[in-house]
């Protein structure tokens, strides 16, 4: 019997080995991101920032559908607006970068050090968020019924100084949308809410390929100074849960702190009911950990900078030129083909080297589908094909396939709305195989997160949907076992039993799992 050749992986380092390391080495080998120099702050290479580029256009798009227009706000904010909002303060106020000088000044010693004649009269926050200042904003801009709904987005980067950092999931700085709109009364800004919130399920699920459970979160886990907050809570490979979204209907809270209000039909003064939401760069961090594998990354063809790559098997000699013109005449066919509803983003890679070498490096970044042509296939008008998602035969040879020119061409488009689905199916059956039901006992989810899981997964439980010092003392009982409550799904299973920490009669479910 003839020995079948191990499959090599392209990482240093498995998921199963160190989910951690694995992470990593995935980022730097797909040269998605490196660090910047600052901590905390990374320098987005241009495979990632391509990524985050396709999340944009694509949600950018439903953001307009929905009648909401892009704008943009400053950088700084004066500390002043923040002290308007206390409760909203008191959530950013340990992450939150100050600027106090205006102008640096040598010291004499070779270095430089802010001029103290240069002190700001008002120190400027560096943006966390934007509520603060859009809010002063609205208020300027509605005056009547009739300037409401005003919904406004912005594109922009934050800056929160976080104490642990991870490229993507939580950096000091990262770059984020965020919508903030102003409406009549609560109806209203509730559907906004819960609109956003559907956008963010679809951009995960049909773009990202990422299953994700949505839900309102308790509330001890709401944005500070909001009235409810929904999130899609997505599952990493690792069983922890990523949120990977919010939307938040902030009341009349934020519109009181800003002077938001309207006149209504009546000629009667009324506050407005004000909604925030948005997503971030963290995507791209879950995307990695649902879709990434031993190799490297794998990125659903929606959201692919480049959703196919040619490489001509190039050997400096004659044949060279008829080779990169069959390459040609292939990419430019591609290119003329409409797949999930625009382009093929296609590319030839031209670059000198050898095309085993160039085809590891574009495994490593996920690119979708890899043709490589040598010069017998051009004259016979051939091609070798591997799909990034079956990357690998049992017999663990790569898994390429050799199909003619005209085959290829004829089912190109089907082919990479084939690995859409294939990726967000894997993914979706293994998060259920994750979520685990029936414990009914706290004991019981003590033992269960205790045992020797290497990837527990998460549970759900029914629950009274208890507040104040009844959810405290869950949050302190979870926070032990270094749980959280992700969210209750909207449109969850009906509830029978009793709630697993108070003993009352449930009424909702929810996910507790350990998180990121």
């Amino acid at each position: 019997m003839s020995q079948q050749p191990a499959i090599r992986h392209a990482l240093n380092v498995t998921r199963d080995a160190d989910f951690a390391a694995w992470y990593q080495d995935v980022i730097a080998e797909a040269e998605m991101a490196e660090e910047s120099g600052v901590r905390g702050c990374m320098v987005i290479r241009p495979w990632g920032y391509g990524i985050w580029e396709r999340i944009q256009k694509l949600m950018d798009a439903r953001i307009k559908a929905a009648g909401v227009d892009n704008c943009y706000f400053p950088l700084f904010i004066p500390l002043s607006y923040f002290a308007k909002e206390a409760e909203h303060v008191d959530g950013f106020a340990k992450e939150m970068a100050v600027v106090t000088h205006h102008r640096l000044i040598q010291d004499g010693k070779g270095g430089l050090i802010p001029d103290p004649e240069a002190k700001l009269e008002e120190p400027l926050i560096v943006r966390p968020t934007s509520e603060t200042v859009i809010g002063q904003a609205m208020a300027r801009w509605i005056q009547s019924w009739r300037d409401l709904p005003l919904m406004t987005n912005q594109w922009a980067n934050v800056v929160r100084w976080e104490m642990r950092t991870r490229m993507f999931l939580r950096t000091s700085e990262f770059l984020w949308q965020e919508g903030h709109t102003a409406h009549a009364d609560k109806a209203d800004a509730m559907a906004e809410t819960l609109r956003a919130l559907e956008m963010y399920r679809q951009v995960a699920e049909d773009d990202l390929a990422i299953p994700v459970i949505v839900g309102e979160k308790p509330e001890n886990e709401r944005f500070p100074g909001a009235v409810a907050t929904y999130s899609i809570e997505a599952m990493m490979q690792d069983g922890k849960a990523l949120q990977a979204g919010t939307s938040h209907y902030l009341g009349t809270g934020f519109a009181e702190a800003a002077g938001i209000r309207y006149q209504d039909k009546e000629g009667q003064q009324a506050l407005c009911h004000t909604t925030s939401w948005g997503v971030s760069t963290r995507m791209i961090g879950g995307l990695i950990m649902v879709h990434g594998d031993d190799d490297g990354l794998r990125v659903p063809p929606r959201v692919a900078p480049q959703q196919i790559v040619i490489l001509p098997m190039l050997r400096d000699d004659d044949g060279d030129e008829a080779l990169l013109a069959y390459c040609e005449e292939i990419r430019c066919s591609l290119a003329a083909l409409n797949a999930l509803g625009e382009p093929i983003r296609v590319l030839l890679d031209k670059r000198a080297g050898k095309a085993t070498q160039k085809r590891w490096a574009w495994v490593k970044k996920g690119v979708p589908l890899i043709l490589e042509i040598g010069g017998r296939d051009a004259a016979g008008g051939q091609i070798s094909v591997v799909r990034r998602d079956r990357l690998w035969r049992p017999d663990g040879r790569v898994n390429f396939t050799a199909q003619t020119r005209d085959e290829f061409l004829g089912q190109a488009v089907a082919e990479l709305e084939d690995v859409q689905r294939s990726l967000h199916a894997d993914a979706t059956a293994r998060r259920d195989g994750q979520i685990h039901r029936g414990i009914t006992e706290l004991a019981g989810l003590e033992t269960f997160f205790s045992e020797d899981k290497r990837y527990p997964g998460w549970v759900e439980l029914e629950w009274a949907r208890p507040t104040g010092a009844a959810l405290d003392a869950v949050v302190q009982k979870l926070k032990a076992l270094k749980l959280t409550i992700r969210n209750t799904p909207i449109g969850g299973s009906p509830v029978l039993g009793k709630c697993l920490f108070t003993g009352e009669p449930a009424v909702e479910r929810i996910y507790v799992a350990r998180a990121y």
